[in-house]
């Protein structure tokens, strides 16, 4: 019990050196700087293909999402990748508010993209940009979901040292992470 303290009826259990390194440690926010570069570009490029697509946010918008829960309704039906809750949620809520969901979609990739670029406020865009990677995999689309969702992950993991290189060295600071030199 020699690395373990007893506080009040709390138990604080120290980080390993392999995690505190990746996770609390400013000399990893060079891997992270890669990974978030690479998730970033991944949603920037995929929302600026959908907001400039006249069926996300032009005058067709909700087109696109439309034929994609359906071809989600129609997987669920054969019994394939698409479970049933998640057949009865986009039936019931994406599909009747398709121009919504759109550009929900299309500015939230965008969105995601640019705050993991510019490594502003990274772990909330990661956990958005998992949620919506989780989304596409409940709906039966794997392609580089899986991928991108793990990296999603490491990301929100990483939140305070993930944008160590990007402007969350100053928000954070001005939002009042507890930062201190060791």
């Amino acid at each position: 019990m020699r690395n373990v303290r007893v506080h009040e009826r709390r138990v604080y259990v120290p980080e390993n050196p392999l995690s505190r390194f990746l996770f609390s440690d400013t000399r990893s926010a060079w891997i992270w700087l890669i990974i978030r570069l690479y998730l970033g570009y991944q949603w920037l490029n995929a929302g600026w293909h959908k907001v400039t697509a006249d069926a996300w946010t032009g005058e067709n918008s909700g087109a696109a999402i439309t034929g994609f829960v359906k071809g989600a309704l129609a997987k669920a039906e054969e019994g394939k990748d698409v479970s049933g809750w998640y057949a009865t949620f986009l039936e019931n809520v994406v599909l009747p508010n398709a121009k919504v969901f759109s550009y929900m979609v299309a500015y939230g990739e965008l969105l995601v993209g640019l705050g993991l670029i510019l490594g502003l406020l990274t772990g909330i865009a990661a956990f958005f940009g998992g949620v919506m990677n989780a989304s596409f995999l409940f709906a039966g689309t794997v392609s580089t979901n899986p991928l991108l969702f793990i990296l999603a992950t490491w990301l929100v993991l990483a939140w305070k040292v993930a944008g160590w290189y990007g402007l969350d060295r100053w928000a954070l600071t001005y939002l009042g992470t507890p930062w201190k030199r060791e």
